[in-house]
């Protein structure tokens, strides 16, 4: 296949999405290896956010998957989450984390965040029989007069720097994981300079080691292929965002009261999650789930469309695609 410029959407299907690599001699893939992905849970503001990850840990222990990760928006570091936190820590295998813009909602630091997690660090990576696991953190300053307001979104010079190094040194395929998608700006601001970075990581035989980044925080289910590295957007655990234009009490006055973020929101009925396995014969698979909407749709409460990277949908599709 030739490295070209170009972007390929990844249309929705009915089969697992599959996403069939060429591995190098030099990057073999070696042994089978099942991990479970969850995104955006919001433990402080679902008020059935524990039951949510209960269901998660249970699935990912039955399809015995090698180690779990969360791609942040997961739980403050407030006392009265060490509950929510022991039940992720009940899966038996490894157990990873990215941090999350909201993460350090009401003050907290980064590094508070990540000791109260148990974290190995902000940005990390890791190896599990024969694939390189990068842990990205999008939450650095942009340090332009121009930077986009709101949260921080933005891998900083020494992130960037300590990520081309990792690349250089590894041997193996690379899957990277972040919070805000490294597909365009309106993730990470700099996403263009990161891909570069993720591009220009290459074998002796000039093959691409990156085979394909996962990202949460826009609570949507999307995919896309740029530059023959995959984009994959995985769906919130728990909900879309509406805003105040379409607030809607969906559970009890007693569930408001206690969590008013809620009715902000177009909560899913069932916890959305993946499984994410890759072969020894070159195959990614995400087996995804889909579940329904409680109470009035996007559509029943007059929701403009959004655009074609952010569907709302309780859905994370289970895909099929072929080079």
């Amino acid at each position: 296949m030739q490295r070209r410029e170009f972007i390929q959407k990844i249309a929705c299907g009915s089969a697992a999405l599959v996403l069939p690599i060429t591995f190098s001699a030099c990057g073999s893939v070696g042994k089978r290896v099942k991990f479970g992905v969850c995104a955006d849970v919001h433990k402080d503001i679902m008020h059935d956010a524990d039951d949510r990850l209960k269901e998660f840990v249970r699935s990912m222990k039955d399809q015995e998957a090698e180690f779990t990760v969360q791609l942040g928006d997961f739980c403050r570091p407030y006392e009265y989450n060490t509950k929510f936190l022991n039940i992720w820590n009940s899966f038996p295998g490894p157990k990873h984390h990215v941090l999350g813009n909201h993460d350090m909602d009401g003050g907290f630091s980064r590094e508070e965040v990540v000791k109260f997690w148990g974290s190995h660090a902000r940005y990390y990576s890791f190896d599990i029989k024969g694939i390189h696991f990068i842990v990205l953190d999008g939450n650095d300053l942009n340090p332009s007069e121009d930077r986009a307001s709101g949260y921080k979104r933005y891998i900083a010079e020494g992130q960037l720097n300590w990520l081309k190094r990792d690349l250089e040194l590894t041997d193996k395929h690379v899957i990277v994981f972040s919070h805000q998608s490294l597909e365009n700006e309106e993730g990470i601001e700099n996403s263009r300079e990161v891909r570069g970075v993720l591009e220009n990581a290459v074998f002796d035989s000039g093959e691409k080691k990156v085979l394909a980044s996962l990202s949460g925080h826009h609570h949507t289910d999307y995919a896309a292929r740029i530059n023959d590295i995959y984009y994959i957007q995985i769906n919130s655990m728990s909900y879309s965002w509406l805003g105040g234009d379409y607030k809607t009490i969906r559970y009890s006055a007693e569930v408001d009261k206690e969590y008013p973020w809620i009715k902000y929101t177009v909560p899913y009925k069932k916890p959305l999650f993946a499984s994410v396995e890759v072969t020894p014969n070159g195959f990614i698979k995400i087996l995804g789930a889909k579940t329904e909407f409680v109470g009035p749709t996007p559509t029943d409460l007059g929701v403009p469309v959004p655009k074609e990277n952010s569907p709302i949908v309780p859905t994370i599709t289970t895909r099929t695609l072929d080079l």
